[in-house]
């Protein structure tokens, strides 16, 4: 199997990179968002692997970051996830996008992928919410505060104040994220009024 390739990039097509290893033209499937961080033709490039064989054929797959292939993977374990949906997706998100989105129930954004309705972003979404935190760079309380919210086991005021900000037209990320943050000021005993004050503080940021 195939871990790594590092070589020179020969030549470009609209989903892939032939990279020129030792004089082997090797064909790459990657993301936009991947070929689009690649260097010129000519140049060196390094890209971590992820090989798929099959009866016909044996296809690479091509990532910037070892994150990035592991997104790759977890995406294609959720069932209606192939190889094109999951690169879709990280054409649109950035691993640590994609994390953030998933641990916070962000279907909005992970919809935003080609080929990606409502009922399977929100079924990424509830199959990989306990494996993101582990990928995001953001707060556990944000992703305690979201959980509560989608499950309506959230204090009445936090509620409230998360829905007057996204009723401001707020994305519910950054309505629960200010609220989140407004409640290490206030306290979990504030009211809704000032969860919201302290909440368009943080927002206007």
């Amino acid at each position: 199997m195939i871990g790594k390739l590092k070589g020179t990039v020969d030549s470009y097509g609209e989903d892939f990179v032939i990279l020129d290893v030792h004089g082997v033209g090797y064909v790459v499937h990657c993301s936009s968002r991947t070929l689009q961080n690649l260097p010129p033709t000519g140049e060196a490039a390094t890209l971590a692997i992820e090989t798929h064989v099959r009866e016909d054929m044996i296809r690479l797959f091509g990532f910037r970051s070892d994150s990035e292939r592991e997104w790759f993977r977890l995406l294609q374990s959720v069932q209606g996830v192939g190889s094109k949906v999951a690169l879709g997706i990280l054409s649109v998100l950035d691993p640590g996008t994609l994390a953030t989105a998933i641990a916070t129930g962000d279907k909005a954004s992970v919809a935003r992928g080609p080929g990606v309705g409502p009922k399977l972003a929100q079924r990424i979404v509830s199959e990989l919410k306990d494996k993101a935190p582990a990928f995001a760079s953001v707060d556990p309380a944000l992703i305690r505060l979201t959980g509560a919210v989608e499950d309506n086991s959230a204090p009445r005021p936090v509620a409230d104040a998360i829905s007057a900000l996204v009723n401001l037209g707020y994305p519910q990320v950054q309505a629960s994220a200010a609220v989140a943050a407004a409640m290490k000021q206030a306290g979990d005993e504030a009211e809704a009024k000032t969860l919201i004050r302290l909440g368009l503080r943080e927002l206007a940021r």
